[in-house]
């Protein structure tokens, strides 16, 4: 029963670590496009920002995936090391919430 557990937690990390890839790559792409389109644009200051914090919200999103990914991956027999590697996701995970969430509180202050 617990070789069937792990390998099922190995199979849904893996998911969702795939998930988390997906995501950030998307969202790279989409900011890339961005960017471009605020270049010729000659967009202002607000639109290349807009672009900035949906670029951070989709590095987030992809930050709690491999968050996730690393909690099941550590439900069977964790090592130091993997408790650890979930610590430090966790930690620059939270870091990057909270610079966003002020960064989007400021965005609304200037546009309202």
């Amino acid at each position: 029963m617990e070789e069937a557990l792990q390998v099922a937690a190995h199979y849904i990390a893996l998911s969702l670590e795939a998930l988390a890839l997906l995501v950030v790559a998307i969202g790279a792409v989409e900011a890339a496009i961005g960017i471009f389109r605020a270049m010729v644009r000659h967009a202002s200051n607000a639109a290349k920002r807009s672009v900035w914090l949906d670029f951070a919200r989709g590095l987030v999103a992809g930050l709690t995936f491999q968050l996730a990914a690393d909690v099941v991956a550590t439900t069977v027999a964790p090592s130091w090391d993997q408790i650890g590697r979930v610590a430090a996701i966790a930690a620059i995970r939270t870091f990057l919430t909270f610079f966003l969430d002020r960064d989007i509180e400021l965005e609304y202050r200037r546009a309202g």
